[in-house]
């Protein structure tokens, strides 16, 4: 997941973020959706910012979460990752575009 932040200019949200090995992508805003389809290993793109996120993405052993288009996350889901050992990482790009350099990158679903 680090070389992935470096090469994306993510901003980590939690110190010393986990270093997971990136599986695939998946992005979606419904929670319902996530649970359903994304898969161990995955980066979740999203535009949610709350604490069940993180919830999620420590249930389904995802790889981590970026928080696109500027939103930044609540301080209870910053703790939160920290607690869960969540990676964590917020960007401007709209998730559009994230999800293309992310493609570039190599990640796929």
């Amino acid at each position: 997941m680090s070389s992935l932040a470096k090469t994306l200019d993510l901003k980590p949200q939690t110190q010393n973020p986990p270093d997971n090995e990136i599986t695939g992508g998946y992005v979606s805003d419904l929670m319902s959706d996530v649970l359903a389809n994304a898969k161990a290993g995955f980066v979740w793109v999203t535009n949610q910012k709350h604490r069940n996120c993180v919830a999620i993405a420590s249930l389904l052993g995802l790889a981590g979460i970026i928080m696109a288009g500027g939103v930044q996350p609540d301080g209870n889901a910053v703790e939160k990752a920290s607690e869960e050992s969540v990676a964590l990482y917020t960007t401007d790009l709209p998730a559009y575009e994230l999800i293309g350099r992310m493609y570039d990158a190599g990640i796929r679903s």
